[in-house]
């Protein structure tokens, strides 16, 4: 209950009245949920929803109101409804099911077997603030209704940006836009760099834990697989085929295999399998993983074979050899053009180009072919799939983001002071934990003794903090906020019992609570008066 509550728009203290609202029943419910979560899904549901839903159900599910008083929205359609609106988060979810059956209208297809049949799959893919409503309150919906539920729920947890959180009021995101202008359309751009984007993104999906894009890790990412794992083999191979073996694949003699080529085939046949049961367990990140190991391997390979080394032997069989060899790389790099393609698409219609083969060799139950490319098939000549990414690029980029915090933080700050009547801006509250989510938190009040920035990371400053009982080692992302010398002394909160964690090789010992106003700007959270080091907060 609010002690004086008072409206941040007008001053005025809220009128009270009385209303009636109807309610979904989620307290009648709690066996099935539990039951179909807790038990069923436990062992392939991620972790993080089975949690957050373990949570809900353990503190005890409550009726929860599905209408609203308001003049916006959709309307009630029941009678004595009137100045009534659907709950968006109950009212959203049936728009799933009605666009559905729009479509079907649209191409002439019947809607329910995608809602009603056991052989549908309803796959909900999600952020983590939106399991609560995609686990319980919409499959209680469809338990009541007689439709399918949710086979898997996927939810990712969040991307951060720079040591930070994405923000649009201050400027601090990645415009796709951007990127396409500054990398897809220019000169030495393509398609391809769409697909470095891509692939960084899907290698640091959050799927399990929070995650963060850095333009240092995109480059990375880039220069160190893209180019010289993946792209480097498929290169090596196209330039010694027609080095080689005349431009055309060669035989393989079956005879003259050897242990080599036994453990690239069955290399081969090991990933199909790993990226079909990862893609189907919505393991995208090991899955591409496990696509640029196979790429590794080949790289592995021809290291070990070493056929440009047989090219002037006087071996009987040295031709025989090579074209062993090559055979196998070559089988490799058009197996490589299907496991890619789900995760590059544009890289995976360029190596078929190389390769002179149509698009339906991509179809999945062609991997772990052999016969891929026929023998004697002539092939173009190689080009590069990936460029590198160079040092100018990224400190542009890095630039940009600052600059546009700093005119994002100065267009608040000038509007703030025009127009101080201005309401802030409040980001939705988390969803709901229990009492004992909260106890497991252990807030300490810290002294900071020191402070310095850390090199290469403008946003990060290394901490040491005095708790009392110990002091740690903590680094937090506010360099762009506090100089180091102005917080030395500071007292500060302090959650003492987060895992530790490693940013930019420093392993950082817990996390400093931080306050954020309207305009970005970062203030901590802190006693009014000095207490001793180590204090608990509750």
């Amino acid at each position: 209950m609010l002690i004086n509550p008072v409206s941040t728009l007008s001053g005025e203290t809220p009128v009270k009245k009385e209303t009636s609202h109807w309610y979904l029943p989620l307290n009648r419910h709690e066996d099935f949920l539990r039951k179909w979560i807790l038990e069923e899904h436990k062992n392939d549901w991620r972790a993080n929803v089975v949690g957050q839903c373990k949570s809900w159900i353990d503190g005890g599910l409550q009726p929860r109101a599905v209408t609203r008083d308001l003049d916006w929205g959709v309307k009630v359609p029941v009678a004595d409804a009137d100045g009534k609106v659907l709950y968006v988060w109950f009212d959203a979810p049936i728009g799933y099911i009605s666009a559905t059956k729009q479509w079907a209208v649209e191409q002439g297809k019947d809607w329910q077997p995608y809602w009603e049949s056991d052989d549908t799959q309803l796959v909900h893919f999600i952020g983590k603030d939106n399991i609560v409503f995609h686990c319980i309150i919409f499959p209680v919906m469809l338990k009541l209704h007689g439709n399918i539920l949710p086979a898997f729920v996927p939810a990712n947890e969040f991307m951060n940006l720079e040591g930070d959180k994405m923000s649009t009021s201050r400027n601090w995101k990645l415009e796709m836009q951007d990127f396409i202008d500054d990398f897809v359309n220019k000169e030495n751009g393509g398609p391809q760099l769409a697909d470095a984007l891509r692939y960084y993104l899907t290698s640091i999906a959050p799927e399990t834990k929070d995650s963060e894009f850095t333009w240092k890790g995109f480059q990375d990412a880039v220069n160190n697989e893209l180019v010289a794992v993946f792209g480097n083999f498929v290169n090596r191979s196209f330039v010694l085929m027609h080095k080689l073996c005349g431009g055309k694949v060669p035989p393989f003699v079956a005879d003259l295999q050897d242990e080599t080529d036994q453990w690239l085939i069955q290399e081969i046949a090991n990933t199909k399998q790993k990226v079909e049961q990862l893609i189907s367990d919505y393991k995208f990140r090991d899955a591409l993983f496990e696509v640029i190991n196979l790429a590794r391997s080949g790289n592995q390979y021809l290291q070990k074979k070493e056929p440009w080394k047989k090219a002037n032997s006087t071996e009987a069989n040295a031709q025989q050899l090579i074209n062993n060899c090559m055979h196998l790389s070559l089988q490799l790099t058009a197996n490589l053009a299907i496991f890619i393609q789900p995760f590059l698409p544009n890289t995976a219609r360029k190596m078929l180009y190389m390769m002179k083969v149509v698009e339906r060799m991509l179809a999945w139950e062609n991997a772990g072919s052999l016969k891929l490319l026929s023998v004697g098939y002539s092939l173009r000549a190689p080009e590069l799939l990936f460029r590198k990414i160079e040092d100018a690029e990224i400190e542009h980029q890095v630039a940009k983001l600052k600059a546009g915090l700093a005119k994002a933080m100065e267009q608040n700050n000038s509007s703030s002071s025009t127009n101080q009547a201005t309401a802030p801006s409040f980001t939705a509250v988390k969803t709901e934990i229990q009492f004992d989510d909260f106890a497991k938190i252990d807030i300490r009040i810290g002294t900071i003794i020191s402070a310095e920035k850390v090199q290469k990371a403008d946003k990060l400053l290394k901490l040491e903090v005095d708790l009392g009982f110990e002091t740690r080692t903590i680094v937090s992302g506010i360099a762009m906020h506090f100089t180091p010398e102005a917080i030395v002394g500071q007292q500060v909160s302090v959650v003492a019992n987060l895992a530790p964690r490693k940013m930019r090789g420093i392993e950082s010992q817990g996390m400093i609570l931080m306050a954020e106003d309207a305009n970005g700007k970062l203030h901590f959270v802190h006693p009014t008066e000095a207490i001793n080091a180590g204090a608990g907060v509750s």
